[in-house]
């Protein structure tokens, strides 16, 4: 049973405050909610809500043009704890809000609210964005999928990777015809303007590290269609399936790696196939011409434009967009990760992440996330182990295994018990450490069931050694026990 606690800060501007408002500023309040995950397991999350005024430095934040400007002017003055939230009530009639939007959600970890009038209708959208920056029944339900139930997990779940240590990451660009194009990209740079930033706000998370290579000779595997009207070829949804593997075996990337591989490959069509475009279900073309595959990573074709005279000398020389292609990346990147923003209201207004590529709050978000499923882990794998363990009655457990096990539980026990206390980064941190402990515990090379065999195996093992040695010995001492038996009924000859 897991509690999660979520402090929030509400504090009202002048003349936002609610006429309904049941005490006078400030006060605090705690609102519950269980979320059923399946009949032995539950999450429950507690808000706890302290609503205040503004400060005069708050107000003077509140007063920028726009809300962007207030966004950064708050910052600093804001508690940046990972996990806790700060909602700025403002009047109905602010100007810093756009005509139709009622709530501005930030980079950090704050959102502006229009007040609504009653509390009833305050307290409507706060728990809307609340559920927004923090988890919702869903993402609980993600967190923990391999314990809910078939039938009640979306199909997008798959798509999302799994909680990990750590994470490759491997740009692939792939040119099948190098005798027609020689194609000229800035991996490096472009790693270090776009991905280095998000990489270094997901370090919290886990270990990165990024490769390049390119691939010369590396075909889709799939003829792609031509189509008359448009005069080029054509993917289908269908036949995307198809392409990773031919592909897959040429990049050679995950068969040494201890963590998942993610790998984003840039496909520079060959001549006879330019240009390429990605059809989707509805048969209208993509228009990133590219598509992403759960768990593993994306592709993205990148058509050349042709020569504009048909003498022009082979091979063409193409020098590739690295920030059209990055920005394909990484909304990829947010996907495989669970960062999408799909499911928000029309009255809600998402301020882009910039060059960090997510928000603070969606960092907050990924971390309850992974701190869950990390909990799940470990109790999965020492119940596993504990299960292994009953099995073999005579396994010898080393003292060093024995500390791990306990190590484990003592984490997981120190995750659960921060959770319920809003300290979320050290509750991730304590997770990931009972992960690790629980790992090396379960994979102890000494805890190999193979080396401890059942006393049936033992018996069918010796006897064809022993027995025909035991048959003569048995005989002898039969013989032995006869003849002095014999022995002993004969009577004492006496001179």
């Amino acid at each position: 049973q897991v509690r999660l606690l979520v402090p929030i800060a509400v504090a009202f501007s002048p003349g936002s405050v609610p006429a309904d408002l049941p005490r006078p500023l400030p006060f605090r309040d705690a609102q519950e909610m269980e979320i059923t995950v399946n009949l032995r397991t539950s999450v429950t999350s507690h808000y706890e809500l302290v609503y205040r005024g503004t400060t005069a430095a708050e107000g003077a934040a509140l007063a920028a043009a726009t809300a962007q400007e207030a966004d950064a002017a708050l910052r600093p003055l804001q508690d940046s704890v990972m996990g806790s939230l700060t909602m700025y009530v403002v009047p109905e009639t602010s100007p810093l809000l756009p005509q139709g939007v009622s709530v501005y959600v930030g980079r950090h970890r704050s959102a502006l609210v229009r007040a609504g009038g009653s509390l009833a209708a305050l307290h409507a959208r706060l728990r809307q964005v609340t559920q927004l920056m923090s988890f919702t029944a869903a993402s609980v339900a993600t967190a923990l999928s391999d314990r809910v139930p078939d039938g009640r997990l979306s199909l997008d779940v798959r798509r999302y990777l799994k909680s990990s240590l750590g994470y490759e990451i491997t740009f692939s660009l792939l040119n099948p015809d190098p005798k027609s194009h020689v194609v000229d990209w800035d991996i490096e740079g472009a790693v270090n303007s776009y991905v280095k930033p998000v990489l270094d706000k997901l370090s919290f998370v886990a270990n990165f590290s990024v490769d390049s290579q390119i691939l010369y000779y590396a075909v889709l595997g799939v003829t792609p269609r031509y189509d008359k009207e448009s005069s080029s070829f054509l993917l289908s949804t269908h036949s995307l399936p198809h392409v990773i593997n031919p592909v897959e075996a040429r990049l050679g990337s995950s068969a040494a790696s201890l963590y998942p591989v993610l790998n984003f490959l840039l496909y520079v069509p060959e001549r006879s196939h330019s240009p390429l475009y990605i059809q989707d279900k509805d048969g209208v073309p993509v228009s990133t011409n590219a598509f992403h595959s759960p768990r593993w990573g994306g592709i993205m074709v990148y058509n050349v434009e042709a020569p504009a005279s048909p003498q022009a000398s082979l091979p063409l020389h193409v020098d590739v967009d690295m920030a059209r292609v990055m920005e394909v990346f990484l909304a990829q990147l947010r996907l495989l990760f669970g960062l999408s923003r799909e499911e928000v209201p029309a009255e809600f207004l998402l301020e882009s992440p910039g060059n960090e590529g997510l928000a603070d709050w969606e960092l907050d978000h990924l971390l309850w996330a992974h701190t869950m499923e990390n909990i799940a882990t470990v109790s999965t794998t020492l119940t596993s182990l504990a299960q292994l363990l009953d099995k073999i009655g005579n396994i010898v457990i080393k003292d060093d295994v024995a500390s791990e096990v306990y190590r484990a539980v003592a984490s997981v026990q120190s995750a659960v018990a921060k959770l319920g206390m809003g300290h979320l980064h050290s509750a991730f941190q304590a997770s990931k450490e009972a992960v690790t402990s629980s790992e090396r515990a379960f994979f102890d090379p000494s805890l190999l069931h193979l080396l401890y065999f059942p006393d049936d195996q033992k018996f069918a093992i010796y006897i064809p050694l022993f027995l025909p040695m035991a048959v003569p010995i048995l005989l002898s001492l039969a013989k032995i026990v006869r003849e002095t038996r014999q022995h002993k009924k004969e009577p004492t000859k006496m001179d």
